[in-house]
């Protein structure tokens, strides 16, 4: 079964992964189980040369899996991006929701973390938010929209909020 996506989205030194840091901690104390996506829009290289994968991609391998007793990783070579539910449906299936960084394109429901201090305005508004899919602003500013907002302090409230939204938890489920 594919678990729900949410994306925390924002513009640059906006406070994405730091925000992303105390919602995964607040989210499984609710008992859920997180994985996460990081969105890279240029390409990136977590294989080295000289390292066992790397030789094994260069010489053809278009799959190549690292495997020890705690952790798996797979390097695996694509003709197109995969989209972010396919992601989700191939190595998320065992979690009870992913959280993706960035992926402001995408039709998955957002989160947007604003502050004042790097940005005049956030990526969404009233103009777009529907159609950016936006169920939530994490702000230090004064942000006019039609969705709920939270200060950037409010990281147990968010989770509840997620846990009501994508889980249908009820708040006596989640603080008994």
């Amino acid at each position: 079964m594919t678990p729900p996506v949410i994306c925390i989205v924002g513009k640059k030194k906006s406070g994405k992964t730091t925000f992303i840091e105390k919602l995964i901690p607040e989210l499984q104390a609710l008992g859920l189980s997180v994985g996460t996506v990081k969105h890279d829009a240029h390409s990136f290289d977590m294989d080295h040369e000289g390292k066992d994968s790397w030789r094994h991609r260069h010489c053809g391998a278009e799959t190549v899996v690292v495997s020890s007793p705690a952790q798996v990783a797979v390097i695996r070579s694509l003709e197109k991006e995969m989209l972010l539910s396919d992601l989700a449906e191939t190595y998320f299936a065992d979690r009870h929701l992913v959280v993706a960084e960035g992926y402001f394109r995408s039709d998955q429901p957002k989160i947007e973390i604003h502050r004042v201090e790097a940005h005049d305005e956030p990526l969404c508004s009233r103009a777009n938010e529907e159609d950016k899919h936006l169920f939530a602003m994490v702000t230090d500013g004064n942000v006019d929209t039609g969705m709920p907002v939270f200060g950037l302090e409010d990281v147990r409230e968010v989770a509840a909020l997620v846990a009501r939204r994508f889980k249908g938890w009820t708040r006596d489920r989640m603080w008994g």
